[in-house]
């Protein structure tokens, strides 16, 4: 059964995809420097996807694992929220770091962030 976290940003403006996909290079960028500095592969460990996009729609696009132990991680936009899906097909490793981009997603957009065992997590200040 597939699961579901939500994001929802304190503002409008954070709520779109363009501006989860730029955090998510940005996050790509920070971590691949990281490696640079400790001369390992580091980047290929914190983000072991491939971010590929939808043509049909532009609500939603996903993240395509690079090995056996990461396969899909969905992101998409449902009523005024960032919904963040671990489909069937989603192994364990997939929702350990769909849990880790949500957590960093929710510090850069601020937003208020419902994990997938329905935990609450609020990032946006009061």
């Amino acid at each position: 059964m597939p699961q579901s976290a939500y994001l929802t940003p304190v503002t409008e403006e954070d709520l779109s995809l363009i501006h989860v996909k730029e955090l998510l290079t940005y996050y790509m960028n920070i971590t691949s420097k990281t490696g640079e500095q400790l001369s390992w592969s580091y980047g290929d460990f914190a983000f072991p996807y491939t971010l590929v996009e939808n043509a049909d729609s532009d609500e939603w696009f996903y993240l395509k694992g690079n090995s056996d132990a990461y396969r899909i991680i969905v992101i998409g936009l449902v009523e005024k929220k960032i919904q963040v899906v671990l489909p069937d097909q989603s192994t364990h490793g997939d929702k350990a770091k769909a849990n880790e981009l949500c957590k960093f997603l929710a510090t850069k957009l601020k937003a208020d962030l419902i994990l997938f065992n329905g935990r609450k997590m609020r990032y946006a200040k009061k």
